[in-house]
């Protein structure tokens, strides 16, 4: 088991959080949560489709009327909706009667994103939902020796500027606060530092200009080739001066064909490991799964979805202890 997955494993087993699962007739979920049971990685909770507690159907349904009506939902449809074991976990999230949830072994990304996106309260920082991968590769010394995050590999098809640099802070402030990584952010492109120009590089330019603005805690630059961005050989051929080029370990893609074409060949050809999609961009934490995932992957996506619940936990503790002022 890679070091990484043993720390954030220990890491969840410190404060137990209760994590729901909408997909309980999958045998994969069904082992994973027995496991997650055992060794106290968390508190998880299975949501049958036969047995959702009426009393919280109809409070689910009225707050989802509420904030939905306004681009046409109907009481029915919200009613309905919360038939659905996807949008009631992610309603007992919203409501704080669980810690997260996480689902997409049978789910598609798009269903499990647009439950998060309609039920969840987006974070005011970023306001866009997206995701990221923890990529881990073996016998590999880049990056992080060998751990990277790709992003955003599930959520948005073509972001613009203003949306890259929101994956870049999103993905770095995971990497630091969850993982403990000291971000390098590369925004990647088919040209590295003006060798190559058009609207596309364009675009990757005024997203670091963006992300740089907007934040002061993280080495972001770009724009970069993948190899300038990796290899420090050919960021000293290719890239002067950068604090990225030839060792990043966060990879933002320009969009989504890139980063889903990417991490999947990684995957399979250098037989990494992917975590996630871990989606961003929520005050409530909640994973997606690849349909194509194992058991360790539903492990492993409950322990970071428990860990962030931990720290959300830590964060709204010191809050409420903070003076108010008069």
């Amino acid at each position: 088991m890679h070091d990484l997955v043993k720390e954030l494993r220990q890491k969840a087993k410190k404060s137990l959080k209760k994590i729901v699962f909408p997909e309980s007739t999958d045998e994969r979920v069904l082992s994973a949560v027995e496991y997650i049971n055992k060794e106290k990685i968390a508190e998880a909770v299975l949501i049958d489709k036969d047995k959702l507690d009426s009393k919280y159907q109809e409070e689910f349904a009225n707050d989802f009327f509420e904030r939905r009506k306004a681009k046409g939902l109907t009481f029915q449809e919200a009613r309905e909706s919360m038939e659905d074991p996807l949008y009631y976990s992610a309603m007992l999230t919203r409501f704080g009667y669980v810690d997260g949830f996480v689902a997409g072994a049978q789910y598609t990304t798009s269903k499990v994103v647009r439950a998060s996106l309609y039920c969840l309260n987006l974070d005011e920082s970023t306001r866009i939902l997206t995701s990221c991968l923890i990529m881990l590769i073996p016998d590999c010394s880049l990056g992080e020796a060998g751990t990277f995050i790709y992003a955003d590999c599930g959520v948005i098809p073509n972001p613009s500027s203003e949306q890259l640099a929101s994956i870049a802070i999103s993905s770095a402030t995971f990497a630091k606060s969850i993982l403990s990584i000291e971000p390098k952010v590369a925004m990647l492109s088919f040209s590295s530092k003006g060798s190559s120009g058009g609207k596309y590089v364009d675009k990757i330019r005024d997203a670091v200009n963006i992300a740089r603005s907007g934040n002061n805690k993280f080495l972001i630059d770009g724009e970069l080739q993948a190899d300038s961005a990796l290899i420090p050989e050919v960021a000293a051929r290719k890239v002067k001066d950068s604090p990225v080029a030839g060792g990043a370990n966060i990879l933002i893609f320009p969009n989504l064909d890139a980063g889903n074409i990417c991490y999947k060949l990684t995957q399979r050809l250098a037989k990494a490991r992917a975590i996630g999609p871990i989606i961003l961009g929520t005050v409530e934490p909640c994973s997606d799964l690849s349909r194509g995932c194992n058991i360790d992957d539903i492990i492993d996506c409950t322990a970071i979805t428990a860990i962030r619940a931990q720290k959300r936990s830590f964060d709204n503790s010191k809050k409420s202890c903070e003076p108010k002022l008069k």
